[in-house]
């Protein structure tokens, strides 16, 4: 299915989702979506809380048997990203570098306090991937351009496509130590729940993450902005299809 096809089903998805307004603003439906949103996106990144003890991490404060401190951290850092992100949104903070900030702040809380929510000053290799982030002098221009970018596009973009751009820069500069992928994902959901979608969720199993890689790599192995294809939407076309699911998951769950 082609990306235009997409984007339309997914308008005519958000269409029947505004109609139920007013059931989003039920509590337990979206702490269950949280829960499994950060439990994925941990899962992405290896941890290996399962959801149930992720649940019970986030919400009863249960230490969990055999399972490392940075992994209860990042599930309880992951749930505060969320409710500052849900702030963000309910009053109508726009995304900026601040934020950015504030956000990868929460991520790493308690686990890397160095560089929590601060740019990266050492270069980086990603274990397992074919793409070389940028030298740690190039990140402040990059990081800036990224910035630049969003405010010309924000008003021009779907929505969805916007997200994923976002989420997709944001990883290739790579301009955090730590806690790229988790911030990036944290980034592309501001964006959705600013426009009114639901926070749409990349699962951790072995063949979605392959996938996700997979497709983020189709776009980073072009060496600069300037030589990337603007036809290259392999990345794009996987987020559009996971916000999708995420609609018909919402109306779903809402008897709709």
């Amino acid at each position: 299915m082609s990306l235009e096809t997409l984007l339309l089903e997914i308008d005519q998805l958000k269409i029947r989702l505004d109609r139920l307004r007013t059931e989003l603003d039920n509590r337990t439906i979206r702490e269950a979506l949280e829960i499994e949103f950060l439990y994925e996106s941990n899962r992405i990144e290896g941890n290996t809380l399962t959801l149930r003890e992720t649940q019970m991490v986030v919400n009863e404060g249960i230490t969990i048997s055999g399972k490392s401190l940075r992994e209860h951290l990042e599930a309880i850092n992951h749930k505060e990203a969320i409710l500052l992100v849900e702030d963000l949104v309910s009053q109508k903070v726009d995304f900026s570098e601040y934020i950015l900030k504030q956000i990868h702040a929460l991520v790493l809380h308690g686990i890397d306090r160095e560089n929590a929510g601060k740019y990266r000053t050492v270069p980086v290799l990603i274990a397992g991937s074919k793409h070389t982030p940028p030298q740690p002098y190039e990140v402040p221009s990059l990081m800036e351009q990224y910035f630049v970018f969003y405010e010309q596009k924000k008003a021009v973009l779907h929505p969805v496509v916007l997200s994923a751009e976002m989420h997709e820069r944001l990883v290739t500069i790579h301009p955090f130590i730590d806690g790229n992928g988790r911030t990036a994902r944290l980034v592309m959901n501001l964006i959705l729940l600013q426009h009114g979608f639901p926070l749409a969720i990349i699962g951790g199993d072995y063949e979605t993450r392959m996938a996700y890689y997979d497709a983020l790599e189709s776009v980073q192995i072009f060496t600069t902005r300037t030589q990337k294809k603007q036809e290259n939407n392999d990345f794009i076309q996987f987020i559009v299809e996971k916000v999708k699911l995420s609609l018909e998951k919402y109306l779903k769950i809402l008897g709709n």
